[in-house]
């Protein structure tokens, strides 16, 4: 049975398992959920972690081995040609000869093999550690990956709303040019911010492709019509202090679960070293027989059994080498863990002032196009009455659309902040994926 850790451990790898879904074609995947469970079920990354995590779980009765007893056979049958002397008139003869034994083994003391079994456990809890992470890190590069889709497609629309817009203040100027109330400025003014407007639609548009190719390599299967963000509140970190995150994720974070068990595995190297110094003892019992060795038609059996003892007394310093380098291995293993909790910390607070001021920056967004908005109907009225320029009114166009853009920003940044603080705190699970995917209307932006 494993470890209550190790059971812990692999309890966790079960929070994303419900999601996994076998899929018999490429269906397009239409929202947040159905989008990981297609990664989660072809992710290479993901397939490599859970090989290596059973790769390990093999350390443990391979270490077991060299406690437990060991059985061996050996037979063999020759041909042989002999000339015996020295007994009289020499001897010349041809006979066959044969041999089998069957030995067996026991360690009853061996240091090394006890450091070996818990070396074993501290390589399996890092593995299983590594798995939880890159399960974590795929639920978030998905959402990422949706997310940004999604805003690829807002910003396209925005980009096709600017040409339209951009389009009728033109034909406004021309319109105004041909009954004498504008000039050939104003046409060109208009003429070359459409060009720019087209320009732009293409760069857009070419920004969907690659937002989808980005989600396509994390499915493995065609994008399809994605799930757009309905209604939702705007929501910042609960609870609203940094320092319960930082501790939770000094607690949780898969990384340092997996830099911890490193450490543990790095010292009982130390100690496994230290020990080839030790005595081995090994109880061995054998039984042979042997026929026409060394002389034809000599026949010899035998039963017994011993106690070895075995301990190295110089090996040219390659213990103490093994010692002194493993040393040194487990001291940089301390450091790393030390830079590790330093990273997720500040990753924690980084990813919790993000997710607080995507509340801000998202109401601020609101607010700037409704304001936006309010302004540019106000500037076309006055262009029409002649009060306000053409300049005035191109500027504030582009004032609104790249409002626009910036709300499309601090929509979706505020909806992926929320998985961002998760994942840096290591509590990132299916729960969260859930409630994302929950925002989500087929109906899309209203």
């Amino acid at each position: 049975m494993p470890a209550p850790s190790l059971r812990r451990s692999c309890h966790r790898l079960c929070l994303l398992l419900p999601l996994t879904v076998l899929f018999a074609g490429p269906a397009a995947a239409d929202n947040l959920l159905e989008a990981y469970q297609q990664a989660y079920a072809t992710d290479p990354a993901l397939a490599q972690a859970r090989a290596e995590l059973q790769a390990e779980f093999q350390d443990k009765p391979l270490a077991r081995s060299a406690l437990l007893p060991h059985l061996g056979a050996a037979a063999g049958v020759g041909d042989n040609t002999a000339r015996i002397t020295g007994f009289g008139a020499p001897i010349s003869t041809g006979y066959l000869s044969n041999s089998y034994s069957v030995s067996l083994t026991q360690a009853v003391f061996n240091g090394q093999a006890f450091t070996a079994l818990k070396q074993a456990d501290s390589r399996i809890r890092a593995s299983a550690a590594a798995l939880i992470y890159t399960e974590q890190q795929l639920a978030l590069q998905v959402a990422q990956a949706y997310f940004n889709v999604l805003q690829a497609q807002a910003q396209d629309r925005v980009a096709e709303k600017q040409e339209k817009l951009l389009d009728s203040i033109y034909r406004q100027t021309q319109a105004n040019l041909q009954v004498g109330t504008g000039d050939i400025i104003a046409v060109n003014e208009a003429l070359a911010s459409l060009d720019a407007a087209k320009a732009n639609v293409i760069k857009a548009r070419n920004g969907v492709s690659v937002a989808q190719r980005a989600l396509q390599r994390l499915t493995h299967h065609p994008v399809g019509i994605l799930e757009d963000l309905g209604r939702f509140e705007a929501m910042g970190p609960q609870p609203d202090q940094t320092q319960p995150w930082v501790a939770m994720a000094l607690k949780s974070q898969p990384l340092l679960h997996q830099a911890e068990a490193q450490l543990r595995t790095a010292q009982e190297q130390v100690e496994y070293n230290r020990r080839e110094r030790w005595p081995k003892i090994n109880l061995q019992g054998i039984a042979s027989h042997t026929l026409g060795s060394p002389f034809p038609g000599v026949d010899f059996n035998q039963i017994g059994a011993s106690l070895n003892l075995s301990m190295p007394l110089y090996e040219g310093g390659s213990i103490s080498a093994a010692v002194q380098q493993s040393q040194a291995q487990a001291q940089a293993s301390v450091d790393n863990l030390a830079n590790l909790r330093d990273e997720v910390t500040l990753n924690t607070q980084t990813a919790f002032l993000n997710l607080q001021d995507s509340v801000a920056q998202l109401h601020a967004a609101k607010e700037t196009v409704a304001s936006a908005k309010v302004s540019l109907e106000g500037t076309r009225k006055g262009y029409e009455v002649g009060t306000r320029s053409i300049i005035d009114l191109l500027n504030t166009a582009t004032d609104y659309i790249r409002a626009e853009q910036d709300y499309n920003v601090a929509l979706y940044n505020q909806v992926v902040a929320r998985v961002q603080l998760k994942a840096a705190a290591g509590v990132l699970t299916a729960a969260d994926l859930e409630s994302i995917n929950a925002l989500l209307s087929k109906d899309g932006r209203s």
